[in-house]
């Protein structure tokens, strides 16, 4: 649906959940300190309507599916009230006559659907800026997903960005970038795009999974899941669960080896050994009061005593 005064919300922003703590801190700093001019001159620049024709989308894409109730939401919300909140765009860098959307692609769909124009504000914005604008604008978004956010970051840095600019164009604290980071680093992105956008899970269950998804065959078995009937007529987040109850089970806690004890005591009762072994270790217990001496002396013939092992077993083996 519209929101108003959206140009004062993205600089002035306001976490959407968990996920965004301490998100403030960058909104207004490092990077970000360059769109502020610009967000105070939208507010009271002019709107015009442009024809959605002329319209391409931003050089970096934010979300990954549409979700097709929550437009056909914004079609009838527009078509009952007409467009409350303009979109931003810029003069398209390399085709006269266009103009790239830093944000409001759903808008601009819901106007195509409408027949009508859209309305618009015309700023021309650096390509840094481009991304910082559209990724604040992103940080007011509820309906938009812990992995789409991810997504968008990995695209940013993948185009060169350095994490100040990520950071301050989704306006993220360190723990949530951090985990972006582990996340988008070991889960493939056409994992994540068959998954969708899960917009119910969180980033603590994707980063779980990112941590199935570093045992071996685990990445595999993720695809042979989504590859079944039941996933592929799935939502996102029923898709998301079915990998990771697959890959939950099969990386589930290594049963323990039973191991073995058995007791020594010599005749005269000076000396008691504990011996246990779980068959990749063999450990021995030396008790009572010759325990230091003994334990001392099997330690000086550790040598003598290893080559009469070896020697039995070599007597074992020929039959002599």
């Amino acid at each position: 649906m519209a929101r108003k005064d959206i140009f004062r919300s993205v600089m002035n922003v306001t976490p959407a959940s968990d996920d965004r703590n301490d998100a403030v801190s960058y909104a207004a700093s490092g990077a970000s300190r360059s769109i502020k001019s610009s967000f105070e001159e939208l507010a009271k620049g002019s709107v015009v309507n442009l024809d959605p024709d002329v319209l391409d989308g931003s050089f970096v894409t934010d979300r990954i599916n549409d979700d097709d109730d929550a437009l056909q939401d914004l079609v009838a919300a527009i078509g009952e009230r007409g467009q409350d909140t303009p979109i931003l765009v810029r003069p398209h860098p390399t085709v006269s006559g266009r103009y790239q959307i830093v944000f409001g692609h759903r808008r601009t769909k819901a106007a195509r659907v409408l027949g009508r124009p859209v309305r618009a504000i015309v700023k021309p914005l650096a390509d840094q800026d481009h991304v910082i604008a559209q990724g604040q604008e992103n940080a007011v978004r509820s309906n938009l997903s812990f992995i789409e956010r991810t997504l968008f970051a990995k695209r940013l840095a993948d185009l060169g960005y350095d994490q100040t600019v990520v950071k301050s164009a989704l306006a993220l604290d360190a723990t949530t970038f951090s985990k972006m980071l582990t996340v988008s680093g070991s889960v493939p992105e056409n994992m994540i795009l068959a998954i969708g956008a899960a917009k119910a899970t969180g980033r603590d269950r994707w980063w779980q999974l990112s941590k199935f998804l570093q045992m071996p065959g685990s990445i595999e078995k993720a695809y042979t899941v989504l590859s079944g009937a039941e996933a592929k007529s799935a939502d996102g987040d029923t898709r998301f669960n079915m990998v990771f109850n697959a890959l939950s089970k099969a990386t589930g806690p290594v049963k323990k080896k039973t191991s073995t004890a058995q007791t020594w005591q010599s005749t005269d009762k000076s000396i008691k050994v504990d011996m246990t072994n779980s068959g990749r270790a063999f450990t021995l217990a030396l008790k009572a009061k010759n325990a230091s001496r003994f334990g001392a002396y099997l330690a000086d013939n550790l040598e003598e005593l290893y080559r009469a092992f070896k020697e039995s077993e070599t007597v074992a083996k020929t039959g002599d």
